[in-house]
């Protein structure tokens, strides 16, 4: 349309000026300035991306770019054909198998997040070695043959923690506002990207790297609308980077997130994610509205192989032809599109994030497993249909022939492993919780405010002795509470669990009445389930975040644990329950037999007395002469906890809420000799004090209505 005016224009103007030379200079003149003119307001808001070339080449120009709605690479057309591989989700180790694997399925892109807090845990303590060594994790998959698109963040959401934000942002004051344009949030924002931009830039492609895009933020259109925070990321990433990078947002495939999180008059490219199955055609023909003419390659940089799970729920699983079909519906008329994900891997540790519903109470932790359904499974298996599928589709629009499919990496059946108790939560107080790291204030303090920034706290108070049952209510608790009750030093009282109080149900908690010589303890013991890294209450401080009320009254003076399981695990080597035995809690809560709890509670503690949580240690063996292979720990018959494998944090068990039985053992965390385990029961164990170490992960756990 704009063309087409500025060209009848100018043949008007040439008909009045052709009789003289003079006359013809100035309709040039004008011609120009016309067309400039009417190019202009369609051109200004898009400027161009990277470079303008878009000319073949013999290959010595070596680049990136896109022209001509496709991606150009060293001169050549080039169409995307990748996958979300998240080196912070496999143990390093493990990176070049997963990599063979996923350019056996045919791709040639890997994409990955980064997530800040893996890099900053702390205020201006960079981490980048082990599992967090990125630069490590690039130059493999360069030397594997793969191009990187990096997703720089500083927001990443990827189902991870706080949306990959560090949790000590939660304990400024006063609060920043995520997300934003924000002065203290964006001086924070370029502190970090001041240390791992510069580490990227000799990455890049124009440098003899692998990395050909980098995202910025992610979905930003789907949380706000906030274009000078965006416009100021670009800054940052351009300052950094250079200007020759494809810089890219994605967003939700329709006009409202595209309007939200496209980032205008930067050269930024706007790629897009939608459902698996919907039409992409319509949706790329909207990409294209907010990308500049000729700079809209059709990218799906999300194309979901499968979707993620949280506890309770069934495990998610899309169907293999299906998925298969819809990729071929992309790559058929020379689309591109990245798989997400290729392989999903774990979420070890606590590093698990969490969604919400219509409200902040309305709150899904997610799964341990990142599974996802992808075709690259947890354990790196690849011998299944969706893995095939894609890779019949994928094989038919690469120009070079497939490697040869490996096969998948054995697992060992280490068998039963009887494991004893050695001790008591409350028995090791002094030991997961330094006498100096107590807090004590009028109210409860969140968990960030105490520098604990994952995992459990412990809250504790003292109350009145009551003539009757009382009613205790946490209105704002984040996660998870087991409250306890005990007479307090001089009645030689000791814990006694009462029941728990959830986020997503806050249902008051009827407490019995207990006969004590004076004050009665109240123990409030909460876990960080996974702080939501995607919506409107991502703000989401963990711990007691409103008083606690009795019988309507408030209660005051309060201690505040910081847990460190660690700190255990490193005593437990030597004598436990020695440790235990001079705990100073063990001496407030002298233990005593079942006849006296009776006799202080107006019900049968039986049930209470079987939920105090406990460590419990086993140890299995591997024959030297025997390869060390991947295994699940299976926790069926098990209720709720945390367990390490030599020291290694391998992540939450919850099998009485399913649908996850088993934790993923990779073979890098075992050795040849005795491997121990060490778990936190927070409930009751298996009857039988066993865990299983099985071949094959099981996702059928939990109430029968979460089970397919």
């Amino acid at each position: 349309m704009v063309r087409g005016r500025g060209g009848g224009g100018g043949r008007t103007i040439r008909k009045r000026w052709m009789a003289s030379k003079k006359g013809l200079k100035l309709l040039l003149a004008l011609l120009t300035t016309v067309t400039l003119t009417s190019f202009a307001p369609a051109l200004a808001p898009f400027p161009v991306l990277s470079s303008s070339r878009h000319y073949l080449s013999s290959g010595n120009d070596r680049g990136f770019w896109i022209a001509d709605d496709m991606f150009w690479k060293d001169g050549q057309p080039f169409q995307i054909i990748g996958g979300d591989v998240h080196y912070f989700r496999v143990l390093p180790e493990y990176w070049e198998d997963r990599l063979l694997r996923a350019k056996a399925l045919g791709l040639n892109t890997i994409q990955t997040y980064v997530p800040w807090n893996l890099h900053e845990p702390a205020p201006q303590k960079w981490v980048f070695e082990g599992i967090a060594d990125i630069e490590s994790f690039l130059k493999l998959a360069q030397e594997l043959g793969f191009l990187v698109m990096l997703r720089a963040g500083p927001y990443i959401c990827a189902e991870w923690d706080f949306g990959g934000f560090p949790a000590w942002l939660l304990a400024i004051e006063p609060a920043l506002k995520l997300r934003s344009s924000d002065p203290e949030f964006l001086q924070l924002v370029e502190r970090w990207w001041a240390v791992l931009l510069p580490k990227m830039a000799p990455l890049l492609y124009e440098n003899g790297g692998p990395i050909i895009m980098v995202q910025v933020e992610n979905e930003f259109g789907s949380y706000g609308d906030d274009k000078k925070y965006l416009h100021h990321l670009v800054t940052l990433a351009r300052r950094h980077l250079g200007n020759d990078i494809v810089l890219y947002t994605t967003d939700g495939g329709s006009k409202d997130t595209l309007e939200n999180g496209t980032i205008l008059g930067e050269g930024v490219f706007s790629a897009v994610d939608f459902s698996t199955g919907d039409n992409p055609w319509p949706i790329f023909k909207l990409q294209k509205k907010y990308n500049a003419p000729g700079k809209s390659p059709a990218l799906s940089s999300e194309f979901y192989t499968g979707w993620l799970t949280h506890w309770g729920e069934q495990i998610a699983e899309t169907d293999a032809n299906l998925t298969a079909a819809a990729l071929q519906k992309i790559l058929s008329r020379n689309g591109s599109a990245v798989l997400y994900m290729a392989h999903g891997g774990t979420n070890f540790e606590f590093f698990s994030g969490a969604n919400t519903g219509q409200n902040e109470s309305d709150y899904k932790a997610d799964l341990t497993s990142y599974d996802y359904d992808a075709p690259i499974k947890e354990s790196g298996d690849v011998d299944n249909p969706k893995f095939k599928a894609l890779r019949r589709v994928i094989e038919t629009y690469r120009s070079v022939a497939l490697p040869p499919v490996p096969s998948n990496n054995k697992r060992a059946s280490y068998g039963l492993v009887e494991v004893s108790k050695i001790a008591s939560f409350f028995e090791v107080l002094d030991t997961i919780c330094s006498p100096m790291e107590v807090v004590e204030a009028e109210h409860p303090i969140a968990m960030e405010l105490v520098g604990q920034m994952f995992g459990f706290v412990l809250y504790v108070t003292e109350y009145p002795q009551k003539e009757t049952s009382s009613i205790l209510s946490i209105p704002k608790v984040h996660d998870r509470a087991q409250v306890f009750i005990s007479c307090s030093v001089d009645d030689n009282g000791s814990p006694i669990y009462v029941g728990v109080i959830e986020r997503w149900s806050n249902k008051a908690l009827a407490m019995p009445k207990i006969n004590c010589s004076s004050n009665i303890g109240l123990f409030v013991l909460v876990e960080n389930l996974g702080r939501v890294n995607y919506g409107p209450y991502m703000y989401d401080r963990k711990g007691i975040l409103s008083p606690v009320i009795l019988d309507d009254v408030v209660l005051h003076q309060w201690k505040t644990y910081p847990i460190s399981f660690q700190r255990f695990i490193n005593h437990s080597k030597d004598n436990p329950i020695k440790q235990a035995a001079n705990s100073r809690i063990n001496k407030i809560l002298i233990q005593n037999s079942l006849k006296d709890h009776s006799s202080r509670f107006t019900f049968s503690p039986k049930e209470s007395i079987s939920e105090e949580p406990g460590f419990y240690k086993g140890h299995f063996y591997v024959d030297p002469r025997n390869q060390v292979r991947d295994t699940f720990i299976s926790f069926s018959g098990w209720s709720k906890g945390i367990a390490f494998v030599n020291n290694f944090n391998i992540g939450r068990f919850w099998p009485l809420f399913g649908p996850q039985c088993t934790l993923y053992v990779p073979a890098p965390i075992l050795q040849h000799g005795e491997n121990v385990v060490v778990i936190l029961e927070l409930h009751a164990p298996n009857p039988d004090l066993t865990i299983e170490l099985v071949e094959n992960p099981d996702f059928t756990c939990g109430p029968k209505h979460h089970q397919k």
